[in-house]
This record gives C-alpha cells, sequence and structure tokens, in this order.
C-alpha cells in the first residue's frame, strides 16, 4: 500500500519568500526601464531577446516562490539574480558581440542598483537552497 503524501513545511519563512519574489520583480523592473519600456529598444536583438528572457523569468520566478517556495523557484530566482550580474561584467568589461556600448561604464546609477539588488537575491536564493539541502532527511 502506497504512504499517504505528507506535506512539509516550507524551509524558509513567507516573509522570506516574499522579499525574495520582490526582488524578482524589482530585476524585471529595472531591466524594463533600462531597456526604455516594453518592448524597448535594446540592440542587438540577442540583447533585447534576453532581457525579454530574464523579465518573463522575474515574474514566473515570482509567482513560484509566493506560490509555495519550490526549489524550482529559487533555482529560477538563482538565475534570475546571477543572469544579469554575468550580463554586468561582460558588457562592461570587455564587451559582447556588436554590443559594446557599455564598456566601461561601471557605475551607471541604474546599473548600480541592479548589481544591489541581484546581489541580494543572489545571497538570498543560495541561503535558501543550502537550507533546504541541509534539511532533507
Amino acid at each position: 500500500m502506497a504512504e499517504p503524501c505528507r506535506r512539509t513545511p516550507p524551509v524558509v519563512s513567507r516573509s522570506v519568500r516574499i522579499g525574495a519574489a520582490l526582488l524578482c520583480l524589482a530585476v524585471t523592473v529595472i531591466h524594463v526601464i533600462d531597456q526604455g519600456g516594453f518592448p524597448g529598444s535594446k540592440q542587438p536583438r540577442y540583447v533585447a531577446i534576453g532581457y525579454y528572457l530574464l523579465e518573463a523569468a522575474g515574474i514566473v520566478a515570482a509567482v513560484l516562490l509566493l506560490r509555495s517556495g519550490s526549489q524550482k523557484g529559487w533555482l529560477l530566482a538563482a538565475g534570475v539574480a546571477l543572469g544579469p550580474l554575468v550580463g554586468y561584467v561582460l558588457s562592461r568589461g570587455p564587451g559582447m558581440p556588436s554590443y559594446t556600448t557599455d564598456v566601461g561604464h561601471w557605475t551607471h546609477p541604474l546599473s548600480m542598483v541592479s548589481v544591489i539588488v541581484e546581489s541580494v537575491l543572489l545571497v538570498l536564493t543560495l541561503w535558501a537552497l543550502w537550507s533546504a539541502r541541509n534539511r532533507a532527511p
């Protein structure tokens, strides 16, 4: 006979999940502003598509975190944080193919806000994933 499915309580509190969801949405809003609204005018096209994917991922991650705090939600939130951080370093450092307009612009105010929000989100997601892993039987 199969054992009944038991719900386990979330590893992190609802308030932490709400905070992470708000950070995901903040990343989304920051990137909509940076691209000049929606649909925006980022060029080259692959950068614009990256922005759209990030914005969609931020919304989906926020919903997943609010609904259940599942590992999928936390992993997606980590990607929402890490993806733009990598993009920031690449676009300001060596530049990217056909996209060199941001090279050397490390301290643009919106970029600085973005880096802070993404860094806090990344730390929070890593903590949540670590807590879940250490809690597992």
